[in-house]
């Protein structure tokens, strides 16, 4: 017997078990119908339609920049090594050292360029020199041979003019003489012959002295000028091509100076990363940079801006002037839509293939404020007063129009209400409701000809 007593307490103990079950389910099921029956007859939450203004405004998120960016550019042709550079952040006066660039190659081409600007000035010095021997041979061949050669030709002259006057005494004595029996004919001849003689040697020295003066002296000034602009073109390529060397070696050491980068203004350095664009990479200490790239910026503060992107379906509705209001932060600061882009940014899927509009607000000098700050900015586009208003979320549009319900009582009722502008919170009502109606608020979850009104197909 005593084996079946635990079997017995086991059985007992289901048996109490689901009895306790029974009486669980009878309870919920007593108590539930009064629950049901309370959320049935409940209120929704509604919301009174009122008067009063209603501003619409645009909110995007934004950074501070300065619109007035003095840019720091690498100016070394073919680009260098970063060294060292200053950190982001830092204040600088004029004369600050912000980047060390790589040198050493800009260094072995000096010296190459060194040598090659002392070859073409040995090059110019001596063509100095063939343009000096060249001009003073000019004048000692007028001043010196020419005259020789003129002066011995006129001895020469003169030696024989004085031939041919011997010559015709000689033959007037000779006449004379022959007249009174003492010289014969034959050597009155030879006087005759030898005066004759005299005389054509003296045309010959004449017609030499012509030919000095006619030919030779233009021929030999001819032949020395000619040296003389053979030597100066050639001095005058040495001098270009020394300029041109002289103008290489300085343009080199001029790109070792762009090696370490100044300031020329004093302010905060930053990164281009934390200006206009964020593409720019920022640079580190071995980093590759090519000649003109952007290195740092030294932004002006007095003129600082906020860049914010605004939507396609806003961007018409802005104005510049408008006001605006921004956010930093603990700070509030006023501000004017100062610019608006005439091209949207491309769009894809790192934005979301949202379009918008780079816009810019201006902001007034305020102390603190320093690029890179992110900002919230609020422009208003319209102000309107004593519009009657509702939520956004009271309102259902579907393909036959746009409504509301509202609720009197236990009694709900749909409206079809024209809407005017927006503010995304809450929407001007032209028509359908009028003040102190009570709304109700997502429509949605309580009213089923709402949903079927909201799935309804275009057109029905």
């Amino acid at each position: 017997m005593s084996p079946a007593k635990p079997a017995y307490r086991r059985w007992s103990l289901v048996l109490l078990v689901a009895a306790l079950f029974l009486v669980g389910t009878a309870v919920v099921g007593a108590i539930m119908p009064r629950f049901m029956g309370a959320d049935r007859t409940a209120k929704h939450l509604t919301h009174t339609v009122t008067r009063g203004d209603l501003v619409v405004t645009v909110t995007e998120n934004g950074a501070v920049e300065s619109s007035n960016n003095k840019e720091i550019k690498c100016l070394v042709k073919g680009g260098s090594t970063v060294l060292w550079v200053i950190e982001t952040g830092t204040m600088v006066q004029p004369g600050d050292e912000l980047v060390r660039l790589d040198q050493s190659q800009i260094e072995d081409k000096i010296l190459q360029q060194k040598i090659v600007y002392e070859n073409a000035l040995a090059s110019k010095i001596t063509a100095e020199s063939d343009v000096a021997v060249a001009e003073t041979s000019i004048t000692e061949y007028l001043e010196g041979t020419y005259q020789e050669e003129k002066s011995k030709v006129e001895k020469e002259i003169f030696e024989a003019e004085q031939s041919v006057r011997k010559a015709e005494l000689s033959l007037d004595s000779a006449l004379r003489l022959t007249a009174k029996g003492v010289v014969k004919d034959l050597q009155l001849e030879g006087e005759r012959f030898a005066l004759e003689s005299a005389r054509k040697e003296l045309e010959l020295k004449k017609t030499r002295i012509i030919s000095l003066e006619k030919y030779n002296k233009v021929k030999s000034l001819q032949e020395l000028q000619s040296k003389l602009r053979a030597a100066q073109a050639k001095l005058a390529s040495c001098e270009a091509s020394l300029e041109l060397e002289q103008t290489r070696l300085d343009r080199e050491k001029e790109q070792l100076a762009n090696c370490v980068i100044r300031a020329d203004t004093a302010g905060m350095v930053i990164f281009p990363s934390m200006a206009a664009w964020k593409d720019t990479p920022d640079i580190t200490e071995g980093a590759v940079v090519r000649e003109q790239q952007t290195l740092l910026m030294i932004p002006d503060v007095n003129q600082m801006q906020v860049k914010v992107g605004i939507h396609e379906s806003k961007v018409d509705r802005l104005q510049v002037g408008m006001k605006a209001r921004v956010q930093l932060q603990e700070l509030t600061l006023e501000g004017e839509v100062s610019e608006i882009a005439e091209v949207t940014r491309p769009a894809g899927w790192w934005t979301g293939n949202l379009v918008k509009y780079d816009t810019k607000i201006k902001l007034a000098p305020h102390p603190g404020l320093k690029p890179g700050m992110s900002a919230i900015v609020d422009i208003a586009l319209a102000e309107h007063t004593d519009v009657l208003s509702i939520p956004v979320a009271a309102i259902i549009e579907g393909a036959s129009g746009t409504f509301c319900w509202t609720q009197e009582g236990d009694e709900i009722k749909k409206r079809a209400i024209r809407l005017g502008d927006t503010n995304d919170q809450f929407t001007v009502v032209l028509d359908g409701l009028q003040e102190g109606d009570n709304v109700l608020l997502n429509p949605l979850a309580f009213v089923e000809e709402a949903q079927q009104i909201a799935i309804e197909p275009s057109g029905s």
